[in-house]
C-alpha cells in the first residue's frame, strides 16, 4: 500500500466533509444530498482510516523482515568465521569436522575403490567390461 492510495483517500473524504458542512449551514432541511454527502464523508474517512492502517502494518513488517534478513546474514557469517578459527576459543559453536582417521576415502586401500557407476543393483557389473566408464 502506497501513501498515494491514502492520501488520495483523505482528499476525498476532506472533500465529502466539507461538502456535507457547506449543505448543513446552507439548507435547515435534511434532503438526499445531505444524506448522500453523510454517507460520503464516513465512508472514505474509514478507508482511509483502514489504508493508513494498512500501510503503517507493511512498513512495521517490512522492518522486521529485513531485521531478520539481517540476523541471519550475521549468522551465517559468524558461523563461517567461527569455522575459519576452529582451533581459537570462540563465542560460535564450529561447524563439525570430521577426524582425520575416519575418512571414509582414507580407510580403504587405492586398488580397493570402486566406481559408483560400474556397480549396479546388489554390487553387480553393469557392463560387459567390468571397468571403469569414463
Amino acid at each position: 500500500m502506497s501513501l498515494f492510495f491514502v492520501a488520495n483517500a483523505g482528499v476525498f473524504a476532506a472533500a465529502f466533509w466539507i461538502w456535507l458542512l457547506w449543505m448543513v449551514l446552507r439548507t435547515h432541511e435534511a434532503t438526499g444530498a445531505d444524506v448522500l454527502a453523510a454517507t460520503g464523508a464516513i465512508t472514505t474517512t474509514l478507508v482511509t482510516v483502514v489504508l493508513g492502517a494498512r500501510m503503517a502494518l507493511q512498513r512495521n513488517a517490512a522492518i522486521r523482515h529485513a531485521e531478520t534478513k539481517k540476523l541471519l546474514v550475521d549468522i551465517s557469517w559468524n558461523a563461517f568465521a567461527a569455522a575459519g578459527n576452529a582451533e581459537g576459543a570462540g563465542k560460535v559453536v564450529p561447524f563439525p569436522i570430521s577426524p582425520v582417521g575416519g575418512d571414509r576415502a582414507g580407510q580403504r586401500p587405492d586398488g580397493d575403490r570402486a566406481s559408483a557407476f560400474s556397480r549396479g543393483l546388489g554390487g553387480r557389473d553393469r557392463g560387459s567390461n567390468g571397468g571403469r566408464r569414463r
